[in-house]
C-alpha cells in the first residue's frame, strides 16, 4: 500500500467536494459516509509511551531516555510503544471509539534543542546537542514507523519546526531571531536528519515566529527548506491553535481566512485547531485556490493509506490487545530507568550502600513518595508505580528500618493549611538523626515545569525563573546534612538545576529525571549496587542562573557545552559509575585525510571495577584552527559497551566526513583545511580524555 498510497489518495480526494476536503484538514476530521471514510482524530501522543489514551507502558521521560546515550535501545523502546499503539488503536476501533489520542498519527518525538535550562518543556527533548538529538530522533522515529515496505506501523512527527525552546509565556507572539550559522549548526540538523535518514512521515510547525515568519506559515521553513531543499514528502501539521496566532498575536494577518490561506499556501496541511473552516471564505476572497487545498488533502490521505487505514487487514492490525502493559514491557521500562539515572557525586565512595552495614535509612523529601512525579508530561497511565520510598522499602525489607518524612512541599512553605511555615522540617530532621544514611528526594514535577497552559507554575508559564530548587527544598537539604548523617540527594527534574550546595556538601548526588513507574525500583537497585550507573548528562549544568544569557536570546553564544564560556558544574556527557573504565591504545584510521573521507577510531575499553556495567564511549571533535567561530567541542560519535568485571573489548567508532564540515556565518556547510583533534572518553569533553590529531587536506 505504501508504494501506491499517493495514487490512491488522489483518487479518493478527487471525489470530494470542497467542503469535504476542508473538513479533512482539521485534526478532528469527520466521517464522509458516502465515500466510506470513517471519522478520524489525528491527535495522538507517544513521547515516552502511548499517552492520554488509558493504560499503557510508561517509560522514562524523553530527557531520561536521552541520558542512556543508546540509540539501539531507544529504538527497541519505540518499537514497544508502537506495538502498544497499534494494539490499542485497533481495539478502540472495534469498540467504535474514534476519540482524540486513539489514532495512528503520533505527534512525537520532540527534537527541539534544549538550549536553556529554564525552558519548561525541555524534558520532552533529547537535550542540548544536535548530533545526539539527531541520532536518538532517527532511532525513535524508525522504532515507531517500523520497516514494513507495505504498511507503516504508526506515523511519527518531528516537532516543533523550528527554533523553538521558550519562553513559554511568549510562544504565541514571540519572534525567535536567529543567525544563519546558529540556524544551520544547532537548530535544524536534527530535523534534517529526521527527514533524510528516518523518512519521518510528519513535521509539526512551532508556535513562534522565526526571523519574522510564523513557523506554521513560513515559506522559508516549510517550503524552501523542508520540501525543496530536504525533499520532505509527508504532511505538515500545525501546533495546536497556532494558526489563529497569526492574526490574534503575531499580527502578520488580519483575519482567520488570511491566516488559514497563509498556512496552507506555505505548506501546513493539517490544522490542529479550528481556523481551517475559514478556508471557504479564503476561497471566496481569492486568497487561495482549491488546487492548493486539494494538494494538502492528498498529502493527508497519503499518510492514512500508508497506515493501512482503508485495508480490511494488515499485519499490524493483528497485534493482540493483550500485549499492552505486559510484564516484558515493564522490564524494558525498568532497564531504561536504570540506564537513565546519572551519578554526579560519590564522595568517599559511600555508594553503593551495603545492606549488612546499613541498618536504617531515612527517605526524605517531597518527591520520595510521589507517584505522579515519576511520569513527567505527555504520559500514559501506568497500571502501577514504584516510588523511591517503595523501592527502598522493598530492598531493605529484611535488612533494616526505613524511616520516611516528607520534609516540605515542592513550592509552598507548609503542608497543612492551618499549620505554620516549615511544618514538616522538624520531622525530617528527627528521622535523619536516627538513620545511618539519608536519601533526600527533591526536585520538581510536570505540574511545575512543562507546557504553558498545562503546568501549574503560572508565574513562569511552565518555565523556571531560577535554577534554584523551589520552596523550602534547599533549606531542607541543609538541615538534613546539618545532622551529620551521610546524605545522598536525588534530584527528580527534567532539567539542569543549581546544585552547587549539594555538590559541595552531600555525599552523593543523583540526577534521576522523571524515570517512569519503575523509577523507585531502579533507584533502589542502583543505590545498593544491584545495578551500576551508566547514564550520562544530555544537558550541561551551569553553576547558577547568572551564568546564563537572557532567556529570549536565541544566539548560541555562551550556551550548552559547545559554546559555554565558564567551565560548568557538570558538563554534557558527564556521569560516574561504580567502575573504573580504561581506554587503551586509541588509534585513528588516518591522520591526513581528503575531503569527504570518514575517520574510524579504534581502541580497547576495559572494566577495571567489580561490577558488570555499561560504559558510554564518547568522541568529540575540536577544530584547532578555524577562521570561523566554531564550537569548542562537538559530539561526533558514541557507543554503549557492556563489560563484566575485568573484561576488555575492542570498539570502533566512525566520524563521518559530514561531521567535519564547518558552518560559516552565512549558514553554509564547508570543508575547511587544517588541524582537528579527536577526544575520546566516557565523561564528556571537559573530563579526562585521550586524544588524536589529524589534518584535513
Amino acid at each position: 500500500m505504501i508504494n501506491n498510497a499517493k495514487e490512491e489518495a488522489k483518487k479518493l480526494v478527487a471525489q470530494m467536494t470542497l467542503e469535504e476536503k476542508i473538513s479533512q484538514m482539521l485534526h478532528h476530521s469527520p466521517a464522509i459516509e458516502r465515500l466510506n471514510i470513517p471519522a478520524y482524530n489525528w491527535w495522538s501522543e507517544a513521547l515516552h509511551g502511548v499517552a492520554r489514551a488509558g493504560v499503557a507502558t510508561v517509560f522514562p521521560q524523553a530527557i531520561g531516555l536521552s541520558a542512556m546515550f543508546d540509540s539501539e535501545f531507544l529504538k527497541e523502546v519505540a518499537a514497544i510503544i508502537s506495538d502498544e499503539a497499534r494494539a490499542k488503536h485497533h481495539e478502540f476501533v472495534r469498540q467504535g471509539d474514534r476519540d482524540i489520542y486513539k489514532g495512528l498519527t503520533f505527534w512525537s518525538p520532540n527534537i527541539n534543542i534544549f538550549r536553556d535550562p529554564r525552558w519548561g518543556r525541555g524534558h520532552e527533548t533529547y537535550g542540548e546537542d544536535p548530533y545526539l538529538t539527531g541520532e536518538l530522533g532517527i532511532a525513535f522515529i524508525q522504532g515507531l514507523q517500523g520497516d514494513d515496505p507495505d504498511c507503516m506501523k504508526i506515523a511519527a512527527c518531528a516537532k516543533h519546526f523550528a527554533v523553538h525552546s521558550g519562553p513559554e509565556a511568549l510562544r504565541h507572539s514571540f519572534d525567535a531571531v536567529v543567525s544563519p550559522k546558529d540556524l544551520w549548526e544547532t537548530y535544524l540538523p536534527a530535523f534534517e536528519r529526521a527527514v533524510k535518514e528516518a523518512d519521518v512521515e510528519s513535521v509539526m510547525g512551532a508556535y513562534n515566529r522565526t526571523n519574522g515568519e510564523p513557523c506554521c506559515g513560513s515559506k522559508t521553513l516549510l517550503q524552501d527548506i523542508l520540501r525543496d531543499k530536504w525533499g520532505f514528502k509527508g504532511h505538515v501539521v500545525s501546533d495546536c491553535w497556532a494558526i489563529c496566532d497569526f492574526h490574534l498575536h503575531h499580527k502578520v494577518t488580519s483575519t482567520p481566512q488570511e491566516s488559514a490561506a497563509m498556512a496552507v499556501r506555505n505548506g501546513s496541511d493539517l490544522n490542529c485547531g479550528k481556523t481551517y473552516p475559514s478556508l471557504q471564505v479564503a476561497i471566496d476572497e481569492e486568497l487561495i485556490t482549491e488546487e492548493e487545498i486539494t494538494q494538502a488533502c492528498e498529502r493527508l490521505f497519503t499518510t492514512r493509506y500508508k497506515l493501512g487505514m482503508f485495508d480490511k487487514e494488515n499485519r499490524y492490525s493483528q497485534i493482540p490487545f493483550e500485549i499492552v502493559d505486559q510484564p516484558s514491557h515493564h522490564e524494558i521500562s525498568y532497564q531504561a530507568a536504570v540506564r537513565s539515572m546519572v551519578l554526579l557525586q560519590n564522595r568517599e565512595e559511600l555508594l553503593p550502600l551495603k545492606k549488612d552495614k546499613t541498618k536504617s535509612i531515612a527517605v526524605i523529601g517531597p518527591n520520595a513518595a510521589d507517584a505522579e512525579m515519576l511520569l513527567g508530561n505527555y504520559n500514559g497511565t501506568p497500571s502501577y508505580s514504584i516510588t523511591p520510598l517503595d523501592g527502598i522499602k522493598e530492598i531493605m525489607k529484611d535488612a533494616g528500618r526505613v524511616y520516611y518524612a516528607k520534609g516540605c512541599e515542592i513550592m509552598t512553605d507548609k503542608t497543612e493549611h492551618l499549620g505554620m511555615s516549615h511544618d514538616r522540617i522538624s520531622e525530617a530532621v528527627s528521622v535523619a538523626q536516627r538513620a545511618d544514611v539519608a536519601i533526600v528526594c527533591v526536585g520538581l514535577n510536570a505540574r511545575y515545569e512543562g507546557e504553558e497552559g498545562d503546568a501549574g507554575n503560572s508565574r513562569a508559564a511552565g518555565d523556571k525563573d531560577s535554577l534554584l530548587l523551589t520552596g523550602l527544598q534547599n533549606e531542607l537539604i541543609e538541615k538534613i546534612i546539618g545532622t551529620g548523617t551521610k546524605t545522598i540527594v536525588v534530584v527528580f527534574t527534567g532539567s539542569a538545576m543549581d546544585l552547587r550546595y549539594v555538590h559541595q556538601n552531600a555525599h552523593g548526588v543523583i540526577q534521576a529525571w522523571y524515570p517512569g513507574p519503575e523509577g523507585g525500583r531502579a533507584l533502589a537497585d542502583l543505590l545498593f549496587g544491584e545495578k551500576d550507573f551508566s547514564g550520562r548528562l544530555p544537558v550541561t549544568f551551569v553553576h547558577e542562573s547568572s551564568d546564563l544569557p537572557e532567556f529570549e536570546d536565541y544566539s548560541m553564544k555562551n550556551r550548552t557545552y559547545r559554546y559555554v564560556e565558564k567551565a560548568p558544574l557538570y558538563s554534557f556527557g558527564y556521569g560516574l559509575s561504580y567502575n573504573n573504565y580504561e581506554y587503551i591504545n586509541m588509534q585513528i584510521s588516518k591522520d591526513r585525510i581528503e575531503e569527504g573521507q570518514n575517520i574510524d577510531i579504534t581502541c580497547a575499553v576495559k572494566n577495571n571495577g567489580t561490577h558488570e556495567g555499561i560504559e558510554t564511549a564518547q568522541v568529540y571533535l575540536r577544530d584547532l584552527e578555524s577562521k570561523w567561530t566554531v564550537p569548542q567541542f562537538s559530539l561526533v560519535a558514541f557507543k554503549s559497551i557492556r563489560l563484566k568485571p575485568g573484561e576488555e573489548k575492542n570498539i570502533t567508532l566512525t566520524v563521518s566526513a559530514d561531521q567535519m564540515k564547518v558552518i560559516t556565518d552565512t549558514g553554509e556547510k564547508v570543508f575547511e583545511k587544517g588541524g582537528f583533534e579527536l577526544l575520546l572518553g566516557g565523561k564528556g569533553p571537559f573530563e579526562k580524555t585521550i586524544t588524536k590529531t589529524f589534518e584535513l587536506l
